[in-house]
Order: C-alpha cells, then sequence, then structure tokens
C-alpha cells in the first residue's frame, strides 16, 4: 500500500461510509482497479478514520445523551441514548456472526446488482415515506426496526447507511432525522468493526506512514461527508443518490460481463 493509494483508500471510505452508496462496494471496486487487496490492516486504518470523524463530529451530542441516558433517561435525550443502544444490537450481533461470509459476495455483477436494487428500495421508501417522525419522536419498534435494517449491509452494494435511511424513510421518519440517527448508531459500530478485525492483527507488520495516513484521510473526508449529507437533506430528497447507485451499479454489470473485472 503506497501513500497515494492510502489516500485514495481513505477518501473512498470517507465518502462511502456515510453516505448511502456502500463504502464497501467502491473499497472492493477499489481493490480489483488496483489489482491489490488492502488486507485486514488497512480495513481496521479505515474505520478506525471513519470511527474517529463521527465520534469527533458528534462529541457534544454523545456527551450529552450518555449524561442524560444515566441521569434522565425519561429525558427526551435520554429516552433517545437508550434507542440508540437498542438500535445497534442487531448491526453488531449480525457483525460478528456474519463477518466469516463476508468474502462470499466479492463477485461484481452481485454487487452491481445489489447497488442497483438498493437504489429502487431507497428511491422508492424516500418518495413514499411521510416526513411526520423527527428524532426524538422515534420509539421503540421504529428504532429497533432501522436496527435490523442494518443486518443486510453484510452484502457488500447495500451499504449499512442506505440501509438504515431506506427503512428510516418508510417508517415515516424525516430525512435530517434519519441520517442523525443513523450517523450517531454508526459510532460505536464502526469502531466496534475496527477492534473486531484488529485482533486478526497479531505480530503484522504495519506500515506505519500509509497507515496513518489512511486513518487521517478517512477521518477528514468523514467529516465533511457528515456535515454535507446533514446540509443536503435540509432541502434535498435521497434521490440524487439513488440514481448515482443505479449508474454504477449498472457500469459495475457491464464491466463484469466484458471481463474487465471480476
Amino acid at each position: 500500500m503506497t501513500i497515494f493509494q492510502a489516500i485514495i483508500y481513505g477518501i473512498v471510505q470517507g465518502i462511502g461510509e456515510f453516505l448511502p452508496i456502500s463504502s464497501t462496494a467502491h473499497l472492493i471496486f477499489l481493490s480489483k482497479l488496483f489489482g491489490t487487496d488492502p488486507g485486514t490492516v488497512f480495513d481496521v486504518a479505515l474505520h478506525l478514520g471513519t470511527a474517529v470523524a463521527v465520534l469527533l463530529f458528534f462529541i457534544k451530542d454523545w456527551i450529552r445523551l450518555i449524561r442524560a441516558g444515566f441521569t434522565k433517561p425519561k429525558s427526551n435525550d435520554g429516552k433517545l441514548f437508550w434507542l440508540l443502544v437498542l438500535a445497534t444490537i442487531p448491526g453488531g450481533i449480525a457483525g460478528v456472526a456474519l463477518d466469516k461470509y463476508m468474502g462470499g459476495f466479492n463477485n461484481t455483477a452481485l454487487i452491481g446488482l445489489m447497488l442497483i436494487i438498493m437504489g429502487i428500495v431507497l428511491y422508492a421508501a424516500d418518495k413514499l415515506g411521510r416526513n411526520e417522525i423527527d428524532l426524538h419522536r422515534i420509539g421503540v419498534s421504529r428504532s429497533l426496526l432501522v436496527g435490523i435494517s442494518q443486518v443486510l449491509a453484510v452484502v457488500p452494494g447495500v451499504s449499512r447507511s442506505g440501509a438504515t435511511m431506506s427503512a428510516g424513510r418508510a417508517l415515516g421518519i424525516t430525512r435530517e432525522s434519519i441520517a442523525r440517527f443513523t450517523f450517531l448508531m454508526s459510532a460505536p459500530l464502526i469502531l466496534g468493526d475496527a477492534l473486531f478485525h484488529a485482533k486478526d492483527l497479531g505480530s503484522a507488520k504495519i506500515p506505519v506512514a500509509p497507515f496513518i495516513v489512511a486513518v487521517l484521510t478517512a477521518a477528514v473526508v468523514g467529516i465533511l461527508s457528515i456535515r454535507f449529507l446533514l446540509n443536503y437533506l435540509k432541502r434535498n430528497s435521497f434521490g440524487v443518490f439513488a440514481v448515482y447507485r443505479f449508474i454504477v451499479g449498472t457500469l459495475a454489470i457491464i464491466l463484469f460481463f466484458l471481463k474487465v473485472i471480476k
């Protein structure tokens, strides 16, 4: 992994982790184009970077929510904290239980198909979903359903944020609220993913400079992506992301059948 490649991987991770376009799909495509597998070391680096991004961006929110969760559990912030805890459980369990099967979904055509399907789902959910439920009125059942939707993200091309935002919009949660809920919920999951895979590093030799560059790049780009999406959704729909998914998915399928990439 060169410094240049670490920067590119960091940029792709920082954008794809938070926008509903599937970071895993784009990282797999990138590895096929580069002809190199970044491996566990850089998987950890990239997830550490985006974990840092979401933790730093929402640090004040997390301090307030954690404090309220333990001191004022019946307040709006206290309830939201425990709803976030509830929503992370399905994703955490699925991530550990299904991790060993991830390698079986690296087929480019399958990933392209999932990009298209989830793009259609995202568009339909956003188009048909009502804008009725704000962040503090999500409730237990909606939180659990949004959390369960993350299980689908085990398949590259689905996207954790794409699945949760689609589920949220279908349940009538406002665009900005489901985006914020998704980001807050993703903090422990992304960090947990990095730590879970860190156990496999063992005595692996870590190229320090590219590792640090990957972490920093993913963190900086991740912060910018979060800020962008929260501002964008105040006035716009998820339509552009659905169109992007359709284009990239179609291109991936074409390149697969042309045997340009496997």
